[in-house]
């Protein structure tokens, strides 16, 4: 028997993703409003843009549009280093932090999609 400390518990980012989606779907007690929101908005993204698609919730204002615009600016904001509002800090950034918010919200959205269509 080894006396050899034990590695530390690191989730990869893509655990990371999981976990937080599932707290977020999980929080909004299982609204399919939010749910078919969250199963088209990466494809909104794709379409539209990043900036564009936040500007659509925002604009709409619905329980289910609220929470989806602050759970992807919660996350993206973090894993990115951010610090306030997603939509407010794109206008301020480069194009190239741009594609990477654009990137890790649709990496995001993609486990959020999962737990919704389990939900409904």
């Amino acid at each position: 028997m080894s006396n050899m400390p034990k590695p530390p518990l690191q989730q990869t980012l893509q655990q990371e993703r999981a976990a937080q989606a599932w707290k977020d779907v999980e929080s909004t007690r299982r609204n399919k409003e939010y749910n078919s929101l969250v199963r088209g908005f990466a494809a909104m993204i794709q379409r539209d843009g990043l900036g564009a698609s936040l500007v659509f919730l925002k604009a709409k204002g619905k329980p289910e549009h609220k929470f989806l615009i602050d759970h992807l600016s919660a996350w993206v904001t973090k894993k990115l280093g951010w610090q306030g509002d997603l939509l407010q800090t794109l206008l301020t950034r480069s194009t190239h932090d741009y594609r990477r918010a654009t990137a890790e919200a649709i990496a995001y959205l993609l486990w959020l999609k999962r737990f919704a269509e389990a939900e409904a």
